[in-house]
């Protein structure tokens, strides 16, 4: 496959590889970003003196405002371009994580999560169109490791974060310089990226399928929509119910209950880093496919068989089967109409993040009226639903055999 006459021409000005390191850059920076915001919580939870169930409430006004940010951000995306809306984006998620840190009462960190989300939806979505801008411009998929380095972003959140709390560095001194970091590193950033071609698409070899010659079928948007809720929503479930699962229904200590969760991201950070290649060799379609149903297998062993080892080892195919379906969902939204990439993508990427923000809520839920692992039976019936429906991805790989 060769890259679009447009692409190849951006790809003279600014060379894709380095386009390339600045995407990484801003994925590893959005998981940063979000990781120190995690691991603080504890603390701004007592500096502002609210319960638990305000900061549940206050999480969903963040998710909420987050959802909102994808919305604009991606017809902005499509109006002034990936390039400009990415840095301001960045530097945006920057000054907003200032306020956490700042905040004295439930109200002004209400104020600042919603700030907070909104710039996490912002560049989420600008950072993905982009990534997609990048990926034409390449001869072969690069969107999964784009992914993988969100997770490698929030692993260093994870252990600066520990370090400076075993330190006893002041929230607010910490929550700034990561802001400030976050600014400096967007600016810097910013030079290396390239811009999508603004001519329209009149060909339709941007398109999986059409309603009409030159628009994507309203369908086709939803469906990748509904892949995406579903398969994010089986991520959530693991990122909030794993160790939990380890502790109260293996009956295991919190520190060995920590490394279920542990195996599954993991397992999904090393699968991102090969999809890639894999999908290059097998298609997205089969990526979805195969992975869902690896995922369906692993979860339904964590399920079946009450044993540390067997479980743990449940959890990472889990982790492993779920890796590549996102990205390669993703990839498909932003080139139904590259005209409207960003738009598109904003819906698709919207669902799945509602779909990981509903996954724990709804287990949680079901878990009042039967046990932890049959909930878990939710996740694998939403695995299987993929595994049937992943041949909305086929078309995608005749337009690529067009562009060829």
């Amino acid at each position: 496959m060769t890259a679009a006459p447009a692409s190849t021409a951006n790809a003279t000005l600014q060379p894709p590889r380095a386009a390339r390191v600045a995407t990484w850059v801003y994925f590893g920076l959005n998981g940063f970003a979000v990781g120190m915001w995690v691991v603080h919580i504890p603390n701004v939870e007592r500096a502002t003196h609210i319960s638990h169930s305000t900061l549940g409430l206050l999480l969903l006004v963040l998710g909420a405002a987050a959802f909102l940010g994808m919305q604009i951000a991606g017809p902005l995306a499509d109006r002034i371009g990936q390039r400009r809306l990415l840095p301001a984006a960045g530097i945006f998620l920057g000054l907003s994580l200032f306020g956490p840190g700042l905040a004295t009462n439930w109200w002004t960190l209400g104020l600042t999560l919603m700030l907070f989300g909104f710039g996490n939806g912002s560049i989420d979505v600008a950072m993905n169109s982009h990534a997609v801008v990048v990926e034409r411009a390449y001869p072969r998929p690069i969107m999964a490791a784009f992914h993988a380095m969100w997770s490698i972003g929030g692993a260093f959140a994870a252990l600066i974060g520990a370090a400076v709390l075993r330190a006893d560095v002041d929230t607010r001194l910490t929550l700034s310089a990561c802001g400030a970091f976050c600014i400096a590193v967007s600016l810097l950033a910013a030079r290396y990226l390239i811009e999508a071609p603004r001519e329209p698409v009149s060909d339709g070899k941007a398109e999986l399928s059409t309603d009409e010659p030159g628009k994507p079928s309203s369908r086709l948007v939803w469906q990748l929509g509904a892949l995406a809720f579903g398969l994010m929503l089986a991520e959530g479930v693991a990122n909030d119910w794993a160790a939990l699962q380890f502790r109260d229904v293996l009956d295991t200590s919190a520190s060995t209950a920590a490394y279920a969760y542990g195996a599954f991201a993991v397992a999904m950070t090393v699968g991102r880093f090969a999809t890639d290649r894999v999908a290059a060799l097998i298609g997205p379609a089969a990526i979805v496919r195969y992975g869902a149903a690896l995922a369906a297998v692993g979860l339904t062993t964590v399920i079946l068989v009450p044993w540390v080892p067997v479980g743990l080892i449940g959890w990472a195919l889990f982790g492993l089967g779920l890796s590549g379906g996102v990205p390669q969902l993703f990839t498909a939204a932003g080139n139904l109409d590259h005209r409207a990439s960003g738009a598109l993508m904003a819906k698709v990427v919207g669902l799945g993040y509602v779909g990981l923000l509903a996954g724990p809520a709804i287990i949680g839920g079901l878990t009042h009226w039967m046990p932890l692992n049959v909930a878990f039976a939710l996740p694998v019936i939403l695995c299987i639903l993929t595994f049937l429906s992943a041949n909305v991805l086929k078309p995608d790989q005749t337009k690529d055999s067009a562009n060829s």
